[in-house]
């Protein structure tokens, strides 16, 4: 029978190797953004990624399962190639591939899943991109676009990006905060 120290020894090991399979695709992904946004020229962005052409979009497909698996960091990303020239559709199927068709996921779920869920990932992740472009040709305005990069321009968090900042404190009962007599406000 292992020891508690051992026990502990072992979770601490795991949460470490936990840690370093995050960290690397965090500091991946926001160091792509960080370059996309400094280096990278806008006319290569629009280029590259300006319309949403089947082309396009395979060109953003390829180079999203090549970069990070952290949404974090896809979001991140495809809000940097957006603001530097990308068309929206193509910037959203960069981030659906980045999350979706990376190699290391697919050998990951290859080995704890089995070869179907694999496949299902791999032939999913093309339909999704597919069924998101089609639909953004049907339902997405010019000014809803030109809004949402004008708040990207400003950079003013929409309403997913601003949560890994919430305040997640739990203050006295009867104070303001997240907890307020045992109810969330």
């Amino acid at each position: 029978m292992m020891s508690v120290l051992g026990l502990i020894g072992d979770a601490l090991g795991m949460a470490a190797a936990m840690t370093w399979e995050i960290l690397w695709a965090l500091i991946l992904g926001f160091g792509l953004s960080a370059i996309v946004q400094a280096v990278i020229r806008r006319e290569s962005v629009y280029r590259l990624l300006g319309n949403d052409s089947p082309k396009t979009l395979a060109v953003a497909s390829g180079l999203g399962a090549a970069s990070s698996s952290c949404s974090y960091a896809a979001v991140a990303l495809a809000r940097a190639l957006v603001r530097r020239g990308a068309s929206f559709t193509a910037a959203m199927a960069f981030e659906i591939a980045s999350t979706n068709l990376v190699v290391e996921l697919g050998i990951i779920m290859a080995l704890l899943l089995g070869w179907q869920f694999t496949a299902s990932l791999f032939i999913g992740g093309p339909i999704m991109i597919v069924l998101v472009a089609v639909m953004f040709r049907l339902v997405l305005r010019e000014r809803l676009l030109r809004d949402a990069i004008t708040q990207a321009e400003r950079g003013v968090a929409g309403s997913m990006e601003g949560h890994a900042a919430m305040d997640m404190s739990v203050r006295k009962p009867g104070g303001t905060g997240i907890l307020r007599n045992s109810r969330v406000t």
